[in-house]
């Protein structure tokens, strides 16, 4: 395991852990006889180690219907991609290492595989984390993982939900091509969460790399096409980086080349030559263009205040108070928002944690 520490899912803040938890309470955990524990590869491993069973699974077992160990494998490889920082995740990698050698990750990361074809996408992110818990640095499980959330948040409509798998998503294709830069496949998909999230930049420079790796064929020729469309807003994005950098007549001298543009609707192209004009002393500029970024993006609180700065400073009571009063309503409607929102998460999390595994007093199963 040659990955950083920070790359490791055991140690890393679980974002999604939440919507997994309630495939905990399947099971029950155990521990095992010394008779059972000293027939088994993993032997001394397994000591005082609670070990899951399907509810279903306990009473056949303590009835001396036998102990099937790679139901026990599949059990411990569900608990760690559920939870990741469950207190026995560690025990189960080793213990499942030392039944089925060092290559187990990559039999998980086939689980996950053949789940993700079959659409149940909940259970192929759960092999992909088992994988990662097993071997952090496993290229095939970070790249599993990280299509599968990204799956998971396209096919959502779900604000909460979209937000945690697309970071997630994000935060896997980085450490994919922080860890493994020679694997092509991950700047393929990075190059397209840049671009989603509007870093026209990054993404240049992420398929750029791609371009260079990838085999001739369909995905590197779609990946040079979506680069000869990024000149424009590679030159819009440089334009708005000026401005915040403080070099405004750069800045505005390269976004008015946009003005009546197809880019014209482009809220930021507005606001960020509005703020341009403003630190050069065009007001009347300035007002005309944030007030259109305002019409393209009437709850943004950075225009309003902008505005609301210039007419303070002109003391025009009218739009003050007009400025000031929409700027209130839309921070109260935030609030609300988030209030709302936060309580949905707390409902969720207490539904979710209600199957968290407690084995604090494992029942003991004598198995002859």
């Amino acid at each position: 395991m040659c990955a950083e520490s920070r790359f490791d899912i055991r140690s890393r803040d679980d974002r999604i852990g939440r919507y997994f938890r309630k495939y905990l309470d399947r099971f029950v955990f155990v521990e095992f006889a010394d008779a059972f524990i000293g027939r088994t590869p993993a032997g001394e491993l397994m000591r005082g180690i609670p070990m899951p069973l399907r509810k279903e699974e306990v009473q056949g077992f303590a009835n001396g219907a036998g102990a099937d160990m790679t139901v026990i494998a599949e059990n411990m490889t569900r608990v760690m991609g559920c939870d990741p920082h469950f207190e026995y995740t560690e025990n189960y990698a080793a213990v499942l290492r030392a039944m089925f050698g060092d290559d187990v990750h990559k039999t998980m990361t086939e689980e996950g595989r053949a789940a993700a074809s079959r659409g149940e996408m909940d259970n192929a992110c759960i092999h992909f984390r088992a994988a990662l818990c097993v071997d952090q640095d496993s290229v095939e499980a970070m790249y599993g993982y990280a299509r599968s959330c990204r799956a998971m948040y396209l096919a959502s409509e779900n604000e909460e939900y979209t937000g945690r798998f697309k970071a997630e998503a994000l935060d896997w294709f980085e450490i994919l091509t922080l860890s493994h830069p020679q694997f092509p496949e991950g700047y393929y998909y990075l190059g397209y969460a840049y671009l989603n999230m509007g870093l026209y930049k990054k993404a240049e420079l992420t398929w750029r790399t791609f371009v260079k790796m990838a085999p001739a064929g369909k995905d590197r020729e779609e990946i040079e096409e979506r680069l000869s469309q990024m000149t424009e807003p590679l030159m819009i994005e440089a334009g708005c980086n000026s401005v915040i950098a403080g070099k405004y007549d750069a800045g505005a001298e390269q976004l008015e080349a946009f003005l009546g543009s197809r880019f014209d609707k482009w809220w930021p192209l507005h606001y960020y030559l509005g703020v341009a004009y403003e630190m050069t002393g065009r007001r009347e500029e300035a007002v005309r263009e944030l007030k259109e970024a305002l019409k393209l993006n009437g709850s943004n609180l950075e225009i309003m205040e902008e505005l609301l700065a210039i007419y303070e400073d002109e003391d025009d009571e009218s739009n003050i108070e007009k400025y000031s009063r929409k700027i209130e309503m839309v921070r109260l409607a935030m609030d609300e928002e988030k209030q709302a929102s936060m309580e949905e998460i707390r409902r969720e999390d207490e539904e979710l944690m209600r199957g968290e595994p407690k084995p604090l007093d494992p029942e003991i199963i004598q198995i002859k």
